[in-house]
């Protein structure tokens, strides 16, 4: 069993509960303007690397990740491009342990098996706009299999993190947040939403990689317009955070 590894990271409370080790699959049908993960667009970008091989990594950090309690996050690029290695490292993962998380757009949510799902104690699941014409602006794709898989999570009743990107001017209308929030409202099994603020951090990555910043000139969110997001959550109910 080989896939496509960009990279791992060893991250503390953005990709799962704890400390956590996150691979970053490499592969992705997305082309959101905001993404900070360029490098991770073709599957060409990756190391091939053996279930095996990246086990091996994951064991010398066990110990570690378990006094944090933490866990292991398969991310991208997006991870269920890859659908049976991302499967079999869940799988083996949950066999040590180890909490496991699926960090996805659910855009390819119907590669993700059942047997796949009942390995992952968590979907981090990326809607990145509820208003279907935006979110094609933002992805160049649909929104209704992203909803398809929101609703699938809820039914088989696997906890799930909803994780949405405020971009002023592309994100952050009152009706796209209102009908978010109102979505979520309908999943018990959302604990959160996460509203991660847009920042221009991966500028660099393009301007290496030879591609133009889709968004110049965009500034992050400040104080007020987050607070007002959050305040849309709290309306419906839903915990933001």
């Amino acid at each position: 069993m080989t896939g496509s590894v960009h990279s791992w990271d060893i991250s503390t409370g953005v990709d799962g509960p704890g400390t956590r080790f996150v691979v970053f699959t490499a592969g992705c049908p997305l082309r959101c303007l905001y993404c900070h993960n360029p490098d991770t667009w073709q599957r060409r970008s990756g190391t091939p690397t053996t279930a095996d091989e990246l086990m091996a990594r994951i064991k010398r950090y066990r110990r570690f990740i378990e006094i944090a309690g933490g866990g292991v996050t398969v991310s991208g690029g997006e991870p269920l491009q890859q659908p049976a290695f991302t499967g079999e490292i869940l799988r083996r993962c949950r066999e040590l342990g180890l909490h496991t998380a699926l960090d996805t757009s659910g855009f390819l949510g119907e590669r993700a098996t059942d047997a796949m799902l009942a390995d992952t104690d968590l979907v981090l699941l990326d809607v990145k706009s509820w208003d279907p014409r935006t979110y094609r602006r933002v992805t160049r794709a649909g929104l209704s299999p992203t909803l398809r898989f929101a609703r699938r999570l809820a039914e088989l009743g696997t906890p799930t993190w909803i994780r949405f990107v405020l971009v002023p001017g592309l994100t952050d209308a009152e009706e796209n947040v209102d009908g978010l929030a109102a979505f979520a409202a309908t999943l018990p099994n959302v604990e959160h939403v996460d509203v991660l603020p847009y920042h221009r951090m991966a500028e660099h990555k393009y301007a290496e990689l030879g591609l133009p910043y889709p968004l110049p000139g965009v500034e992050p969110p400040d104080a007020a317009l987050l607070e007002r997001v959050h305040a849309q959550f709290r309306a419906h109910g839903v915990t933001s955070r």
